[in-house]
């Protein structure tokens, strides 16, 4: 199994200093509507970021020159702050979680939100950022779209990158990275039951692309597990030579409390349990506690394991993709 990872690692791992935008824009064009780029950010209370983040993308990848990202949309999922006007304020399509597809009550979480975004976007090669970042670079984008102009047999591109803790500035050493919920669960959990997938440098990544074929074949965990079931089910789906990832440099971001990635940890080991022993009925609990006044006081906090379908199931999205299968939505 080693062998089959170093390969991969050869083979699919790759630098977004590698595919120059020139190359991609060239790809691009012979692509034809293969070669449609749609840009998700997936949004909750993010006013103080994602107004760069949007700006950045229309300003070095939305252009005449540069016409590599066909739509740029923001779907906000309950903001209680500015998160819509600024977004939309930056050029960006902003779309309401709870327009889209009415018939079905929207669940907390982000898997949610990205699933409902495959109803609202005409893309065949759909990019995912999270609006969170800080300092971002459009080679977030360009770089894991490139692989998907490429290389044909490519289906869906993960980013790498380092994870300062912090305000730490340049690369971190090994004991100063973020994504301690990589490290403690997902890693573990990917070795020991996925090797094959022991070669992702940031399996929990919030930045991917990939093609919306893949994408409309693959049920979404509604939460926080939404990255690594889609992980596990991509390779069962098609392979990990379909598979790749991209180093895009330093990625900075708003980074959780201990509690908070608690509540993370368990979301992700119930989704790689569910891909363990489909239709487990069990639905667990975590308990945490806090010190108050009357000392540690505990919180119950259920493990959410509800997970949507794939979306080509949905025939909403079916008859869409019948009606707008000629142009960008």
């Amino acid at each position: 199994m080693l062998e089959e990872v170093e390969r991969w690692l050869e083979r699919r791992s790759w630098s977004a200093g590698d595919r120059p935008l020139s190359r991609l824009l060239t790809a691009k064009r012979a692509a034809g509507r293969d070669g449609t780029v749609s840009v998700v950010l997936p949004a909750l209370n993010e006013q103080a970021t994602v107004g760069a983040i949007v700006e950045t993308i229309r300003r070095e990848l939305m252009t005449e020159s540069v016409p590599l990202v066909d739509e740029l949309v923001v779907l906000d999922s309950g903001s209680t702050d500015r998160t819509a006007e600024v977004a939309a304020a930056a050029g960006a399509r902003v779309v309401d979680r709870d327009t889209v597809l009415p018939r079905l009550p929207a669940l907390p979480g982000k898997g949610e939100v990205l699933w409902r975004s495959l109803l609202v976007t005409g893309g065949e090669i759909v990019c995912f950022v999270d609006a969170d970042l800080r300092d971002f670079s459009a080679r977030f984008v360009s770089g894991i779209v490139g692989p998907l102009l490429t290389e044909p047999g490519v289906q869906l591109v993960k980013a790498m990158y380092d994870r300062p803790l912090g305000e730490q500035v340049g690369p971190p050493a090994g004991s100063e990275q973020g994504g301690r919920v990589t490290e403690l669960v997902a890693r573990p959990l990917l070795n020991l039951h996925w090797p094959q997938l022991a070669g992702f440098v940031q399996p929990l990544g919030g930045e991917y692309a990939a093609r919306r074929s893949l994408l409309e074949q693959l049920p979404f965990p509604v939460g926080y597990g939404v990255e690594l079931g889609m992980l596990i089910d991509a390779l069962d789906l098609v392979g990990l030579d379909a598979l790749a990832q991209v180093d895009v440099g330093i990625r900075r971001h708003r980074h959780q409390s201990g509690q908070a990635l608690g509540r993370m940890a368990a979301t992700i080991y119930r989704t790689a349990q569910a891909r363990l022993a489909r239709g487990h009925l069990v639905r667990p609990v975590l308990t945490q506690f806090a010190r108050t006044d009357d000392g540690f006081t505990p919180s119950v906090h259920e493990v959410a394991a509800d997970e949507r379908p794939p979306m080509i199931t949905i025939p909403e999205y079916r008859t869409r993709r019948a009606t707008h299968s000629g142009r960008v939505a």
